[in-house]
Parts: structure tokens; sequence; C-alpha cells
């Protein structure tokens, strides 16, 4: 299943491990869910093994995302998904508590963007 080119396998690696951070996984955790070995999750998550698709959905099963999110993060659609998580983190907060996740979120994206041009 899985990307053949190296950098398109440590891409989806990275969202895997992004995907299994934000839901409080470990490794071993995500191994167990998706039984696949702790060795395999690890690789997969550096982008060292091609995955078979079987495996791919065992992940994204056990993370509970759809394969759009791991696989294709920029397509509408799965923008579309991340608008509407951000928009209900931000449900039941007061104007001044939205104010400051806002400066957090701009600066977070400032640092990133600082980083990938390096």
């Amino acid at each position: 299943m899985a990307a053949r080119d190296p950098a398109e396998s440590q891409m989806i690696g990275s969202r895997i491990r992004e995907a299994r951070v934000k839901c409080g996984m470990s490794q071993s955790d995500l191994a167990v869910k998706a039984n696949i070995s702790l060795p395999h999750i690890s690789d997969i998550e550096l982008g060292k093994t091609n995955m078979m698709l079987s495996s791919f959905i065992r992940i994204a099963e056990a993370l509970q995302v759809s394969a759009d999110s791991l696989l294709r993060p920029n397509i509408p659609e799965v923008m579309g998904i991340y608008q509407n998580e951000f928009a209900e983190a931000l449900e039941g907060c007061t104007s001044a508590q939205i104010d400051s996740i806002l400066r957090v979120v701009r600066e977070m994206k400032l640092t990133m963007q600082k980083k990938e041009e390096y």
C-alpha cells in the first residue's frame, strides 16, 4: 500500500505519529490496538518502511482517524475536517479565551514556518 518514495513514507509516518500523540497513545498502545509489532510501528513512524494496506487500515482504525488525514491532509475535505475540529475546540470559550488561543496559534504558525525555512 504505502508510499514507495522515502519522503512520502516519512510524511505519512510523521502524520501517524502526530495522530497517535494527539490521541494520547504511546507507540506500544498503538501497536497493541493495531495488532502490529512495536518495532514495526516505530519504523513506520520514522518512514523507514513501507506498510501493507492492511497495516495502514488497522493503524487508522486504532487511531480513529480518516485515511485521508494520514495520506493527504491538504485536500479540501480534510481541511474542512480540521476547521470543524478547531471550531469545536473553541465552543464554550469566552471572547478573551478565543483571543488568547488565536494569539498562541498564530505564534505557533510563525514558529513552524520559520523551522520549515531552515
